[in-house]
């Protein structure tokens, strides 16, 4: 059995935060400057009542308009923003989607990597012949994590939901995973209250950091390391994909890795010497919207025909956990 992806779609909140709105709040920091560090002009931020559900079951039911619901026989959501800590939150969606109760949903909890990690799950279920063909969602909504007087990582992330059908196919086009771990990496991105460890602290005190401020309540991020991480990584990551396809990277017609933000991906871009012309940086109007950004700029790039039909595409996930995730498809 092989896999392919044959559908991609993916909503945003309506609600947007543009860098100007940001720059009246932190005036030492430009809108222009915003922009040339992140490559972020705007982001898309969910309203008090919006959960990563909502945006989840949005971005079903608009990629289910084409598609028949009783042919869904799995569901998978990735989410680190679930509704309630119990049920699982894909269990809910297969309800208000409308699809059979003959089938399996599961989430998976992870961020930036989660994309590739669920294409790699997609792709095992299809494989051993568990499922033909599965609806694969991811929802993220870190803003509901951020201070908002955090300019480090009020700038940089939006939120979204975008969905990816997987299904079996005559021919490959999802080829062989290359995945890494490393947990010692944990504290570098965070959010230290809210779980069982450590339960939500009503009169959690104020740390200041890095001109903004947060409290052990809210996400926060070592930038620093995050770059040392993934400077680390994610070349050797490459390496280990192609060497694990028998490629190179001339036979690679286009890279599209998690949109973390333009500073970083230049970084990796001159390091790997991936050319101009091959790499993706989409995030101007969207930021860093996590396990999201691989399927928003793979959409993206399909329907401005920058990546065509016969493409070979490296895609690679990389951060928080810390973990790393790359595959090769062909389009």
């Amino acid at each position: 059995m092989n896999a392919k992806i044959s559908r991609i779609e993916y909503i945003l909140p309506e609600k947007v935060l543009t860098n100007k709105e940001l720059s009246e709040r932190f005036p030492e920091w430009t809108a222009d400057a915003i922009e040339n560090k992140l490559g972020i002009v705007k982001r898309h931020v969910v309203n008090e009542n919006e959960t990563s559900k909502d945006l989840a079951l949005r971005a079903g039911q608009k990629i289910l308009t084409e598609e028949d619901k009783g042919s869904i026989d799995f569901l998978i959501l990735c989410t680190q923003s679930p509704d309630y800590l119990l049920p699982t939150t894909a269990c809910i969606l297969q309800h208000e989607l409308g699809l059979r109760d003959n089938i399996g949903a599961l989430d998976i909890n992870l961020g930036c990597s989660g994309y590739v990690y669920g294409l790699g799950l997609c792709k095992g279920l299809i494989e051993a012949n568990i499922a033909k063909k599965i609806l694969f969602i991811t929802s993220e909504t870190y803003s509901r994590f951020i201070n908002k007087q955090d300019k480090s990582v009020l700038t940089l992330f939006g939120d979204a939901a975008a969905a990816t059908i997987i299904e079996c196919s005559e021919i490959n086009q999802i080829f062989d995973f290359v995945f890494g771990t490393d947990g010692k990496g944990a504290p570098n991105l965070i959010v230290p209250n809210g779980g069982q460890r450590n339960k939500f602290d009503a009169n959690a005190k104020e740390i200041e950091d890095r001109g903004g401020i947060r409290t052990n309540n809210d996400l926060y991020m070592n930038g620093t390391e995050i770059l040392f991480f993934t400077l680390k990584r994610i070349p050797v990551l490459v390496r280990n994909i192609l060497d694990k396809h028998h490629l190179t990277m001339a036979d690679i017609d286009y890279f599209i890795f998690h949109q973390a933000n333009k500073f970083m991906l230049d970084f990796i871009k001159n390091k790997i010497k991936i050319p101009d012309e091959k790499f993706c940086i989409n995030m101007q109007n969207v930021g860093n919207t996590v396990s999201s950004t691989i399927p928003i700029a793979l959409k993206d790039c399909l329907d401005n025909k920058t990546v065509k039909y016969g493409d070979w595409v490296l895609l690679a996930g990389f951060g928080v956990g810390y973990s790393w995730g790359g595959t090769v498809i062909k389009i």
